[in-house]
């Protein structure tokens, strides 16, 4: 079983901060009322596909794309992308809840055609009703799980080729199909750690993704699902949503998280936590309960750091430290039986760099994926010097490093 790696595309924003302080004083609902903000960087489409870009050339296999409110549509933007890249996959987050389940079936058909089969999907029950409702969702945490279970026994049956009927609590289809099958069907990515939550995945998905728990946690899920998958007859694999701060030393990567840490004043990390307290996500109480809303003792397992999640919603750790340490801890969790590892860090494009550079080689060298020929090689030397060496032809460098 090889490592896939994944990375993400901020769609909602990014910076050099952990904090969501928006360029847009509207939160980016007006675009013509810009207030600059300390290192923080616009969504705009120029800036992701530099990330695209990036993630293509360093080998990672796709971009995970959020949904949400702040965040700029997961299905047009990516679809937009997949014009400027040519390899990268695209894993898009969407709602069941607000969409018919046959038009997501023919939009992923013809996403397959346009991006060449590059489409993965990822499925979001939603554990915030404040955010369902606004997009006219009033169903409650657990009839959500149900109905995003009939949602993808639609969608799959009408990926059949040929007229589907269901008739369920919530969807009523007759002769759905769609006028050719997505080739290839785009694996399914879901998540959840609730009871209501289990039985989906095990029934429906190609991905069952966590956030990133300490290993013992993590085991813990991954048996769980595992054995209902088994009593329905399947197989799911595994993936790890988690942030990654990886550098040349332990010390440059601790003094990273330090910075972030530094840049979060007491308010506004009690105004986080109060409102992140208020989610229906059990794995988003999991998250909380890995730091307590507390600075101290963040580290909560080697190389694991929680500071993420006290002000952010979501993923709220990351993977501290050097590029073999991030490596050892990517090599335990694959142990455990993690195939798809989606990344992130703070600015996007630079830790791209970071990781890409620094931990992949390692995760090749241990035989965990195949390593990945320079973008340089095969070019000429440039005055008796290799094109990698200074005065030869110029590489692509991340800024901030």
């Amino acid at each position: 079983m090889s490592v896939h790696l994944h990375w993400f595309l901020p769609t909602g924003g990014d910076g050099r901060t952990l904090v969501d302080r928006h360029a847009y004083t509207d939160g980016g609902i007006r675009r013509d009322r810009i207030t600059p903000v300390s290192g923080v960087r616009a969504p705009d489409i120029e800036y992701l596909a530099q990330i695209a870009k990036a993630a293509e050339q360093l080998g990672f296999e796709a971009v995970l794309t959020p949904t949400g409110t702040w965040c700029e549509d997961a299905w047009l933007t990516t679809a937009a992308l997949t014009q400027v890249t040519e390899r990268l996959k695209f894993l898009v987050a969407f709602r069941p809840g607000v969409i018919s389940p046959v038009l997501a079936a023919q939009m992923a058909a013809t996403y397959q055609r346009i991006s060449r089969g590059r489409l993965l999907l990822n499925v979001v029950t939603g554990g915030d009703s404040t955010e369902q409702k606004r997009f006219g969702d009033p169903l409650d945490h657990d009839r959500r799980y149900a109905r995003t279970d009939e949602f993808l026994q639609v969608v799959r049956g009408v990926w059949g080729g040929v007229p589907f009927d269901f008739h369920g609590e919530h969807y009523q289809v007759e002769g759905g199909l769609t006028a050719l099958p997505p080739d290839p069907l785009p694996e399914i990515f879901f998540g959840g750690s609730s009871a209501a939550a289990g039985p989906v995945a095990a029934r429906n998905v190609d991905v069952y993704l966590t956030w990133g728990e300490p290993p013992e946690q993590v085991k813990q899920k991954v048996d769980w699902i595992r054995g209902l998958a088994e009593r329905e007859g399947r197989t799911v694999r595994f993936g790890v949503r988690v942030h990654t701060i990886s550098r040349d030393s332990s010390k440059e990567a601790w003094a990273t998280a330090g910075r972030l840490l530094d840049d979060l004043d007491p308010e506004t990390v009690a105004a986080a936590q109060q409102a992140l307290g208020k989610s229906e996500s059990v794995g988003q109480q999991r998250m909380l309960a890995l730091h307590g809303g507390s600075r101290d003792k963040l580290e909560i397992s080697p190389n694991l750091w929680a500071g993420v999640g006290l002000v952010r919603g979501g993923a709220g750790t990351a993977l501290v430290g050097s590029h073999a340490e991030v490596a050892d801890r990517i090599e335990e969790y694959h142990a455990l039986g993690i195939e798809h590892f989606v990344l992130s860090g703070y600015p996007h494009l630079e830790e791209a760099y970071w990781f890409g550079e620094g931990v992949r080689p390692e995760l090749a060298a241990r035989g965990l994926l195949p390593a990945v020929a320079s973008p340089l090689e095969g070019v000429p030397a440039v005055n008796g010097r290799p094109a990698s060496a200074p005065g030869g032809a110029p590489l692509l460098v991340a800024g901030g490093r």
